[in-house]
């Protein structure tokens, strides 16, 4: 952890100080992981200031042995091996203490039922063998707790918000950034994977940039955008154009004049406040988004990661065919969501024809489904219930939600110009 970010990354998240022997070690490690979630990159020096700072590891002893752990580094390739290593070892002291427990209880138990005591054991060594430390089993009354709880505080969170804002919706996860969306799911909620196709050139990076807007700027929660395709530059001369509404040719020729330039430093001004982190990464592969989420959630508490797109996504095996490898990745990201407690929004890109490979296996895997579309000219003139809104151009498409209706069609209008999207108005007729 002293020598490498990968290696702060991995045993971060899959050590705690209770896994080491030593309690000097587990100091040492308590004391890089703060570090470490500081963005303090920790290091030899680090570590020693940060431990006189605290009053611990001052003796010599100490410092002598926070020397010889920095001069004895572990390659990146092999940390899964040694942080392996660890827990293993963590685990079998567990184990040992099991047993003298189990030695004492028979040796001072003599009135016990041997059924309790061995039905006690199998339980205990169950625990110790079978179950990570994430993992657990609910009972029925678990659930039923859960369940009473989870209603109460949405039947009070519902009446609070509708008697103190007059009925706005409230949402139990983040902000979609539309609200017939955000009416039908309630929000993207923690360990949701959601996926968003659509055609080339047909607004995917758009509505990315669209639901961070939601989210990091005007709902103030953190975003991890991942960017596979476009450059710092580009990215960022698109938030001058979604949050100025100055068209984004004008903003890229620099063809504006002094008071939308101040128009789109204010938009500029309000990004800066923003929870938005991007991460632009052409070479991005399953592995490397899993270490650099790990990463972001331990130092910035992210909410929600984009990644945008799958598509451009290096293949986990170059034996596999694409719609395989789309496969393994939404998978991927989906333990990615659960095991994190953050929101996955991935982007896919649809054939010619709307239709997605491998689209079966990806939506089983996802918890929303959502396809971006635009409206034929011959649908605009012919169905009547799109005349009831104005100037609708785009569908988003409700292919699969976990949580309520799927099947639905949302008008929306996409304005390429300005990059911004936004919910069709309904007009009476």
């Amino acid at each position: 952890m002293l020598h490498s970010e990968e290696a702060c990354v991995e045993a971060y998240h899959l050590l705690t100080a209770a896994d080491f022997y030593s309690p000097r070690h587990a100091t040492i490690f308590e004391l890089t992981c703060s570090l470490f979630e500081r963005e303090i990159r920790p290091t030899y020096v680090e570590l020693l200031k940060e431990g006189h700072s605290l009053g611990i590891l001052t003796n010599p002893r100490d410092i002598e042995e926070i020397k010889f752990i920095a001069e004895h580094y572990i390659d990146d390739e092999n940390i899964r091996y040694w942080v392996k290593r660890v827990k293993d070892k963590s685990k079998l002291r567990k184990f040992e203490s099991f047993l003298r427990r189990s030695m004492q209880v028979l040796t001072e138990g003599k009135d016990l039922e041997a059924e309790d005591i061995l039905m006690s054991a199998e339980e205990e060594l169950t625990n110790l063998t079978a179950l990570d430390v994430d993992d657990s089993i609910d009972t029925p009354a678990d659930v039923a707790s859960l369940g009473y709880e989870e209603v109460e505080r949405r039947f009070l969170q519902f009446k609070e918000i509708r008697e103190k804002y007059k009925g706005v919706l409230p949402l139990y996860g983040l902000p979609t950034g539309f609200d017939d969306l955000n009416h039908i799911t309630l929000g993207y909620k923690p360990g949701d994977l959601i996926i968003l196709g659509a055609q080339t050139g047909h607004g995917k990076t758009a509505f990315a940039l669209h639901t961070a807007r939601a989210v990091a700027v005007d709902h103030h929660s953190t975003v991890l955008y991942l960017n596979t395709e476009m450059s710092r530059e580009q990215i960022a001369l698109r938030w001058g154009s979604i949050l100025s509404g100055i068209e984004h040719d004008k903003i890229r020729s620099g063809d504006i004049n002094e008071n939308e330039l101040s128009i789109i430093l204010q938009g500029y001004s309000r990004l800066r406040e923003s929870g938005f982190y991007s991460y632009p990464c052409p070479n991005l592969t399953p592995e490397k988004a899993i270490s650099i989420a790990r990463k972001f959630k331990a130092q910035k508490k992210i909410d929600m990661m984009i990644v945008d797109y799958i598509g451009r996504m290096d293949k986990i095996d170059p034996r596999l065919q694409e719609w395989q490898m789309l496969e393994q990745i939404v998978k991927t990201l989906k333990m990615l969501a659960q095991n994190l407690k953050i929101v996955v929004m991935c982007l896919v890109q649809l054939n010619p024809d709307g239709s997605l490979q491998g689209a079966k296996r990806m939506k089983n895997e996802s918890d929303l489904m959502l396809k971006l579309a635009p409206i034929s000219r011959d649908e605009l003139e012919e169905n009547e219930e799109l005349k009831k809104y104005r100037n609708p151009n785009y569908y988003l498409h409700i292919e699969k939600n976990r949580d309520g209706r799927s099947g639905v069609k949302i008008p929306i209008v996409f304005d390429l110009q300005r990059q911004v999207m936004k919910n069709a108005e309904r007009i009476s007729l």
